[in-house]
This record gives C-alpha cells, sequence and structure tokens, in this order.
C-alpha cells in the first residue's frame, strides 16, 4: 500500500480543482437555456469561465473547499487504521499546499487547526465488500454556505405557501420543494439536492448527503422516486430563482432521492443542498499497492465550459475606486454592474464578531469589507491568494448595520444577500451590498493584485482580516441606498410561484 497517500493527494487535488463531467454537462445545458443578457447568464458566464480557469491552473474551484467526506470500501481484512492514517496524512498535505482551505475549527475555543485535522474531520465512512483485489474511496467536498442550508422536515408539518405535507409522497413533495426555496442564492444556487425520505434524524441527513454521490444523469432504480424527482427537476425550475437568486430559468440541476425504514412515530424528510460547484470524484485502487487503477465519474470527457472571460462589458459598468464617497454610493442602483478597484479589507464571522467590540485595526471610513476566506500561501515570506471567491452574507446579519454605521463603512461584497436590518442600515447611513458570484474563487483571484497586508491571523486564514489591492472587480448591485433589494425582490416572487404548487400531485 506504500501509493494509497499519493492516490488520496491525487483525489483530493483533482476534486478541488475539476469538476466531474456530469455537472460540467448540467451546467453547460443551464448556460444554455437561460435568458441571455440577464443577471443569471452574467452569472453562469463567469462560472463557466471559473471552472475552466481551476482545471487549467490546478487551483480550487471555490475557496470553501468545506468538509472533506469520503466514503470508502475495502476487502475484508483490510487494514482501515492503516488507511485513516493515510488519510488524514493526505488531507494534511493537500491543505499545506493550497489545494484545501485550512476548515477545521474548535467548536469551544473557535481555534483554526491548521491543517484541516481534528475531532470529527476529516469525515470517514468504511465499508467492506467482497472485491479482494480493490478499494474504492469516493470523496465529496461540500462548503458551508450550501452545507447551511440542509434541511430536515418532520411531517405532517405545515409549510409556508404550500400548506400541510402529510406523511404522503405529495407532502414529501412539498418539503422538498420548500427547502429548494428557502435556500434562495444563498447556497450558490444553481444547485443539486440529495433527499431521504424515512430514516431517523442522523440517519436521514447522511442518507441525503450520500444521494450526491450518484451522478446528475442517472435514473432512479424505484420507479415511484424517479418520477418525484424529474417532477421536482421540472417545477423547481420555474420558481424564478436562477442562478445566484438573481432570478432566472435554471434554480436546480440535480434531485436525488433515497429511502430508508422509519419510526412509527417518526417520518422525517432530509434535505441536503449542494452548490453549483460540485465537487465530487472517485478512484479504484489496487487492493496491492494503492495506486489508481481507474478514476470514477469520469467515463464521459470533461469538455471545456467556454466562458468567454466571464462578465461581459458592455460599457455601462460603473467604475468604483476605494475609498468611496457617499454621494457616489448614493447614485448606484439595484443592477448597476460595477468594477471595483483599490484597497478592500475581507471580514467573515469572526471578525464581524470582534469589531462589534473592538475598533477595527484600520480606518474603514469609505472602505468596502469583503465577505471572503481566502485560501492563502506563504512563500518566501509573501503571501499568495489561490481562492478568493465570497462567502454567504447573511451570517453577518445580526452585526452588519451596525458595523457600516460605526465605521463608516460604503459598500459590502459576498454574496446571497442581506435582511431587513441591512438595508435599513444601508439607507440611513449610505452603503450598498455587491454581490460577487458566489464559487467563482479562481476568476476573482485574477483582480487581486497584492495582499498588502493581515490582522487578526490568530483567527486562523479564512477568518483573518486580509488587507487587499483589487483591479476592475466585478459584482453586481442587488441592495442599495435607496431600500431597493432584488434578494427580496426574487424571494417574494419566488414565493408566489411557491404557492401554485400547493395543490397535490401525488396521490
Amino acid at each position: 500500500m506504500h501509493n494509497f497517500q499519493q492516490s488520496i493527494e491525487e483525489l483530493i487535488t483533482q476534486t478541488s480543482t475539476n469538476l466531474p463531467p456530469d455537472v460540467r454537462q448540467a451546467m453547460a445545458a443551464a448556460m444554455a437555456s437561460e435568458q441571455p443578457n440577464t443577471k443569471s447568464s452574467q452569472a453562469l458566464a463567469v462560472i463557466a469561465t471559473n471552472i475552466d480557469m481551476a482545471s487549467d491552473d490546478h487551483g480550487p474551484i471555490c475557496q470553501d473547499t468545506g468538509m472533506p467526506t469520503f466514503e470508502i470500501k475495502t476487502p475484508v481484512g483490510a487494514n482501515q487504521l492503516a488507511m485513516k492514517a493515510a488519510i488524514r496524512a493526505a488531507v494534511a498535505e493537500t491543505t499545506r499546499r493550497g489545494k484545501l482551505r485550512p476548515n477545521s475549527v474548535d467548536s469551544l475555543t473557535g481555534e483554526n487547526s491548521g491543517d484541516n485535522l481534528g475531532p470529527g474531520t476529516p469525515i470517514l465512512h468504511f465499508d467492506q465488500w467482497e472485491n479482494h483485489q480493490e478499494i474504492e474511496v469516493k470523496l465529496l467536498l461540500k462548503g458551508g454556505g450550501c452545507e447551511n442550508k440542509n434541511i430536515q422536515y418532520s411531517v405532517p408539518c405545515d409549510l409556508p405557501q404550500l400548506g400541510r405535507a402529510d406523511r404522503t409522497l405529495d407532502g414529501v413533495r412539498k418539503c422538498i420543494l420548500h427547502a429548494i426555496w428557502q435556500a434562495q442564492g444563498q447556497g450558490c444556487s444553481a444547485g443539486a439536492i440529495g433527499v431521504c425520505i424515512g430514516g431517523d434524524r442522523t440517519s436521514g441527513y447522511t442518507h441525503a448527503k450520500e444521494q450526491l454521490f450518484r451522478t446528475l444523469d442517472d435514473v432512479n432504480t424505484n420507479p415511484e422516486l424517479a418520477k418525484l424527482e424529474n417532477y421536482i427537476m421540472t417545477a423547481a425550475n420555474t420558481l424564478g430563482i436562477g442562478t445566484m437568486g438573481f432570478g432566472g430559468g435554471v434554480t436546480l440541476i440535480g434531485c436525488k432521492i433515497g429511502i430508508l425504514n422509519r419510526l412509527p412515530a417518526s417520518f422525517f424528510v432530509s434535505v441536503a443542498y449542494d452548490c453549483w460547484a460540485f465537487r465530487r470524484l472517485g478512484v479504484v485502487l489496487d487492493a496491492g499497492t494503492g495506486a489508481i487503477k481507474r478514476w470514477l465519474y469520469r467515463d464521459k470527457p470533461s469538455i471545456p465550459m467556454g466562458g468567454d472571460g466571464g462578465f461581459p462589458r458592455t460599457g455601462r459598468e460603473v467604475r468604483l475606486q476605494a475609498p468611496i464617497g457617499e454621494e457616489q454610493v448614493r447614485s448606484l442602483k439595484v443592477g448597476d454592474v460595477v468594477l471595483v478597484s483599490g484597497e478592500v479589507y475581507t471580514g467573515r464571522d469572526a471578525v464581524h464578531a470582534h469589531l462589534m467590540k473592538h475598533e477595527p485595526p484600520v480606518s474603514l471610513q469609505g472602505n468596502i469589507l469583503y465577505h471572503c476566506g481566502p485560501v492563502v500561501l506563504k512563500n518566501n515570506g509573501q503571501y499568495r491568494i489561490m481562492a478568493a471567491g465570497p462567502t454567504t452574507s447573511i451570517r453577518e446579519e445580526p452585526y452588519q448595520a451596525d458595523i457600516i454605521r460605526r465605521y463608516g463603512v460604503r459598500a459590502i461584497v459576498g454574496k446571497g444577500g442581506m435582511g431587513a436590518k441591512t438595508l435599513a442600515g444601508m439607507k440611513e447611513s449610505g452603503a450598498v451590498y455587491l454581490n460577487a458570484i458566489g464559487g467563482a474563487a479562481q476568476y476573482y483571484s485574477r483582480c487581486i493584485e497584492e495582499v498588502l497586508g493581515v490582522h487578526f491571523l490568530e483567527f486562523g486564514i479564512p477568518e483573518a482580516m486580509w488587507h487587499l489591492r483589487v483591479k476592475d472587480f466585478p459584482a453586481i448591485v442587488t441592495m442599495d441606498a435607496h431600500g431597493n433589494s432584488l434578494h427580496a425582490d426574487v424571494e417574494k416572487a419566488s414565493a408566489t410561484m411557491l404557492s401554485k404548487l400547493a395543490e397535490p400531485v401525488f396521490t
């Protein structure tokens, strides 16, 4: 087994940087079907460019490389303890090389382990099979933004816009539709979902995530579930949520449903939401040497996406040079495409919590706060940003309006939008929300000219405040200083469309 660790390192690298053919095919279909010259079509162009950039340069597709989840099948008698040690070593090594972002955080102290190792990370599921010659290893990298949109229903229940969901296939249908609707753009739509009907609370979530190891183009062996999957794919794409929640015709690229027996008293519907950056690959290894014999999920050619450079320029883009004045900010309106240049500061959960109690280490007056946890390497004393897309902004809703008001921040860059409190704070103080394209970590890293410094490195690389110089960083104004929010508009409109799906379909 002398090649086992090396093979796992290659699996991690390829999973992080090279989207599998079935997902590429689904995203190509989304691009072809989306209405041209819309915000969703612009977002899809950036996504396509980012996919090609990541595979060409072996950089992470998305900066949030998630919680590595391995499913391993071994021959009877194989040394699973040795394999576990080798997988952990491979995770640490690929983290050191910048293929994974350090994501393992102590839940009590908040301390980042720095190597993606710790209690519960990575996640390893071992199983045995009768094949004595081979080992199968599958890997899923599912980021925190989409993980936060997972949801579990205890049926019967009442659902907004859909009414009562009973313990029937039609009740399951309603739960799944609600799960897709509640994700909006916060899980980086267009997304894919894995669903489990039944089980207990723990096994339901596990089985739902296991459905994401199916290919997007397979057919469920259960005819009833196959029919439900097809229905959900059609119905979800009538909701009008669209890519990044900008509105549009493509909201879902995959729906996979499994089923488990349950207790008489319990009926759970568990939904595992995944983003467009659907990173899932597998390998079959020689049981004697640990060398890769063949790849899984790569039976079709991995076609280039052909994104044509990302955001198409129209000449109507608004150039923002940080620091920004209040007058220019108040002149912006929802729908404007901006190109940001100058200095920006990253800030996620730990930074926002800190700023509620302490002054910032730099002046934020007129400046831009970027919701981003980048992948960063340090070579010869210099920091290099390896991946730097936006994180989900709604987590900062309890803090954002206060931070804007206290420190004079003029623009927030993130994804998925924010809520009513932040919208009111932007109107009061004169600030805007700029929606970057979630998952486009390679695309946005090309906009970063220099790392000027870093503060709060003790919070860990993702949570530190990175001081960056950017040039022509593109984003869309989705919340302006006049109280307008594209996110609120899309949520309201999609709720109306959801209510039209309340009538029973399956009896």
